[in-house]
């Protein structure tokens, strides 16, 4: 069995993949692609800071992203992480973390900070993502200290 701090090193590790993913600077492209591999099959990502959640597979996530990016309407984004906690038991974990985004959608420059809760499951491959929802910081409602 690996080590809670090998474990730890390979929830972050995956968690970072995701963020890398899914930010790219102006003229560049993301790597929506690489999202695939880090889920298991039937993994959801939940959007969830509006009135209703948005639930999304895999490509139900991407395909939105991609024609804004295919389009040129969304020309940069980045995510990353602020601070993070991990909680582990056998072969299930979460993944607690703040992160900042900023990019460029439509000419205009956006930002924002939010929480995600990002569930893993121990798979013959390895760590992988079964689920991951988020909301985003507003009015009234601000990101915790981890």
């Amino acid at each position: 069995m690996e080590s809670l701090d090998l474990v730890e090193k390979e929830l972050t590790a995956r968690t970072a993949e995701f963020f890398r993913a899914v930010s790219f600077e102006t003229a560049g492209k993301p790597r929506y692609d690489q999202i695939y591999d880090l889920f298991i099959e039937g993994g959801l990502l939940i959007k969830n800071s509006e009135s209703k959640p948005e639930i999304m597979t895999v490509a139900e996530f991407i395909a939105p992203r991609q024609a804004l990016v295919d389009v040129g309407r969304l020309t940069s984004f980045e995510e990353t992480e602020i601070e993070h906690r991990i909680d582990t038991f056998g072969q299930v974990a979460h993944h607690l973390c703040t992160y900042a985004k900023t990019g460029v959608l439509d000419g205009v420059a956006t930002q924002g900070r939010g929480v995600i809760s990002t569930q893993f499951v121990r798979t013959p491959d390895g760590w992988k993502m079964s689920s991951m929802a988020w909301d985003d910081e507003r009015d009234g409602q601000s990101i915790p200290a981890l």
